[in-house]
């Protein structure tokens, strides 16, 4: 096995702020990914690293298979029939 080789726990994102305009890299634990039934109510979620900031960013589809193969905690929301 190759030493580049990494666990799906040791995935890293980069990401920005908002507010502080900040640029990191973040641990998959640092984001909660909620996939609704729209776009609207499909995003991505961390706490910047920098100022505390609760940021919230929409996640297309890409983006899902990004944090979901990363090993990004996924909660699934339910619409209302």
């Amino acid at each position: 096995m190759s030493g580049y080789a990494r666990e799906l726990s040791d995935a890293v994102f980069k990401a920005a702020c908002p507010d502080c305009r900040g640029s990191f890299e973040l641990a998959a634990g640092a984001f909660r990914l909620a996939i609704g039934g729209s776009r609207r109510t499909t995003f991505y979620s961390f706490t910047c690293p920098d100022c505390g900031a609760s940021v919230r960013k929409p996640a297309g589809e890409r983006i899902v298979q990004l944090l979901t193969g990363g090993g990004v905690r996924t909660l699934r929301l339910h619409s209302r029939v």
